[in-house]
């Protein structure tokens, strides 16, 4: 495994993916540990070469005892640039990493060539700071783990994705109370907000909407503000956005940090714009499931299925959510696309597209003018559905 040592502090890092990509470095949040760009890695590979690292405190790297400083971190991700041959790189990171990012940008603005602030903050409350290092002193890790999760990730998405949360608080709770600490001690003393109006590279503020910790009114917007050119993005995402909204974000970062050409960059927003529906008909899961299974042979396929399906056609006005679910309904039970049939089918009745009795009713419908065959094999394979998610609940 790869370490870099600095002060006598081992730092961890990761590079991943073609030499001759423009190099991109994630810098993950407190709490949390290169792990959390998981999800969003394979959506920034192809544009990028990747170098993760684990701040100092958190992951594999050391957790020194004491007070750190954003000087001091942004000295470790230069350290660790140093050694994996990066000269200049576009800087991304969420929460903490953010303010790293901002102070590197400031330190060092001849090695910066873009910034990514994900859900971060230039000026947040030191006393607020300071009662959470007292928790952590007096409690250990488990006496803000309550606290820390009920910001990191939607409601929604921890009820849909129980496994993902779970891992984020075991990662919590096994963290050394030490590197908490003295990275919540560079978060209570940054200065930030009256020195980041010198930054000049490219930037892009990334809000999730569901953020309660750094909301995007009142910290990200104050950034967005005073960094000359900034660029705004957000996302239906809370704290964690590389978790919730991966490919949302990463088409975020590639906007910005990644100059496309018109054309090009046109079809990147079309793409996030049709993920989104996707993911709010079908749900998460299966959408990771289906990009997971791209490959170089059908990945245009499914970049253009993306834009103009669900982006140009679920997206248009003139008929509701429910009215379109209930169509592709009928039209995959009289074409006996049985395999669309079954998705949609389930997606509607977990996610609350239509109700049972709609359901019944649409299929009724179709034994009329498509067929009691068809029908009476759509009715068959809704009744599984309806016994599965009844098992399941």
């Amino acid at each position: 495994m790869p370490f870099t040592t600095r002060d006598g502090i081992r730092l961890y890092w990761k590079l991943d993916g073609a030499p001759e990509r423009p190099p991109l470095v994630l810098l993950n949040s407190i709490g949390t540990d290169m792990g959390l760009w998981d999800r969003a890695i394979p959506h920034l590979l192809p544009a990028f070469r990747l170098l993760r690292i684990d701040t100092r405190g958190h992951g594999a790297s050391d957790a020194p005892e004491g007070d750190y400083t954003l000087a001091g971190l942004a000295a470790d991700v230069l350290a660790v640039m140093d050694a994996a041959g990066i000269e200049r790189a576009a800087v991304a990171g969420v929460s903490l990493g953010g303010m790293i990012a901002m102070e590197i940008a400031l330190a060092a603005p001849g090695r910066v060539t873009g910034l990514g602030l994900v859900c971060t903050s230039a000026a947040l409350d030191p006393a607020a700071w300071a009662d959470r290092i007292a928790l952590i002193r007096s409690g250990g890790m488990a006496a803000i783990a309550d606290l820390a999760m009920g910001r990191f990730l939607a409601p929604g998405f921890v009820r849909a994705h129980p496994d993902i949360a779970a891992g984020f608080r075991a990662g919590l709770l096994a963290m050394a109370p030490a590197g908490y600490i003295g990275a919540g001690a560079a978060i209570r003393d940054m200065q930030l907000i009256d020195r980041i109006s010198a930054i000049a590279a490219p930037c892009v503020v990334v809000a999730g909407d569901r953020d309660i910790s750094t909301p995007f009114a009142g910290h990200g917007d104050r950034i967005a503000a005073v960094i000359p050119g900034a660029e705004v993005a957000h996302l239906d995402a809370a704290h964690l956005a590389p978790v919730e909204a991966p490919a949302e974000l990463a088409a975020a970062l590639r906007r910005t940090l990644l100059p496309l050409e018109p054309a090009e960059a046109a079809a990147d927003t079309l793409f996030a714009a049709g993920l989104a529906n996707r993911r709010r008909v079908l749900g998460d899961a299966w959408v990771d499931q289906s990009l997971a299974r791209r490959t170089p042979f059908n990945a245009d396929f499914q970049a253009m299925i993306t834009r103009i399906a669900w982006h140009e056609v679920w997206g248009r006005p003139g008929l509701d959510e429910r009215t379109r679910r209930l169509l592709v309904v009928v039209i995959t039970a009289a074409l006996g696309r049985w395999e669309e049939f079954r998705l949609h089918t389930r997606a509607g009745l977990a996610r609350g597209g239509f109700t049972r009795d709609e359901l019944k009713e649409a299929l009724m419908q179709t034994a009329i003018y498509a067929g009691v065959p068809a029908a009476n094999t759509a009715f068959a394979e809704a009744g599984e559905i309806l016994k599965t998610l009844a098992d399941e609940a």
